[in-house]
């Protein structure tokens, strides 16, 4: 059998072929965060809304001359005050194509007075007198429930279920940190329950948070967008991609980071 000349080797390796093909390809997809749950006239707090689901892992599967669809969820709208609606789910954000389906659940929006908190990637706070929204398995935690009903409970995150509300105001549960962009940011924290200095908060842009409940007169705000990373050695080539997501290096990786929908083709 004839041996590849080492100019052709050469060449090939300058396209970003390798003997091993393409490398493992780590990533995260985080879905849009839940609205805040509403305030009902003098008894009760709207709960927290739940923040998106989140996956993150490393990953062989993934061919190169291959399209991959990224998908970015939108935040849900909070509930309007006085109505006693919960907050709108957020929106899923995905990885699809040949070999690879990857969906994050948005997170449930937060509930208000006899109004459950809904479920989604991870949970929406309870309502006052209500029960709280349960999370998607493996990509966040149940929102917080209540015990008196005054208060509601906190959307849950990532990290942590969402804190219990009664005599006091359920807080957001925890997110979760990653450093696949080569600096540790949190992503997908639960909503706090409506309280006087922090009703109705929006959750950040392409951060998977939930919103906060409404309080006095304030709605419940709108839950974070999504966002979906992908990080893989410098080894191999640059990607091509639609959506115009954000293109950094590290010492090591090629990162793309989508706040918008587009596609990847490694």
């Amino acid at each position: 059998m004839p041996l590849i000349s080492t100019r052709a080797f050469n060449s090939a390796r300058g396209y970003g072929f390798t003997g091993a093909g393409i490398p493992p390809i780590q990533y995260l997809i985080v879905a849009g965060g839940g609205g805040g749950g509403s305030w009902i006239d003098a008894r009760a707090t709207g709960g927290g809304g739940g923040a998106g689901g989140l996956l993150t892992a490393t990953s062989k599967l993934f061919k190169p001359n291959t399209t991959y669809t990224i998908t970015i969820g939108n935040g849900g709208t909070g509930a309007v005050y006085n109505t006693g609606n919960a907050g709108s789910d957020g929106q899923n954000s995905s990885i699809i194509g040949t070999g690879i389906s990857l969906t994050s659940i948005g997170g449930g929006g937060g509930g208000s007075e006899y109004t459950s908190g809904r479920n989604g990637g991870s949970g929406g706070g309870a309502g006052g007198r209500a029960s709280a929204g349960t999370a998607t398995s493996g990509q966040g935690n149940n929102g917080g429930g209540t015990n008196t009903g005054t208060y509601g409970g906190g959307g849950g995150g990532a990290g942590s279920v969402g804190g219990t509300g009664g005599t006091g105001w359920g807080y957001g549960g925890s997110g979760l940190a990653s450093s696949i962009t080569g600096s540790s940011i949190t992503y997908a924290a639960g909503g706090q329950a409506g309280e006087n200095t922090a009703g109705g908060q929006n959750g950040a842009a392409n951060s998977g948070d939930g919103a906060g409940g409404g309080w006095t007169f304030v709605n419940g705000g709108t839950g974070g967008s999504g966002v979906v990373i992908i990080s893989y050695p410098k080894s191999w080539r640059a990607a091509t991609t639609t959506g115009s997501p954000t293109v950094t290096t590290t010492s090591t990786n090629r990162v793309y980071k989508f706040t918008s929908s587009g596609s990847i083709t490694f």
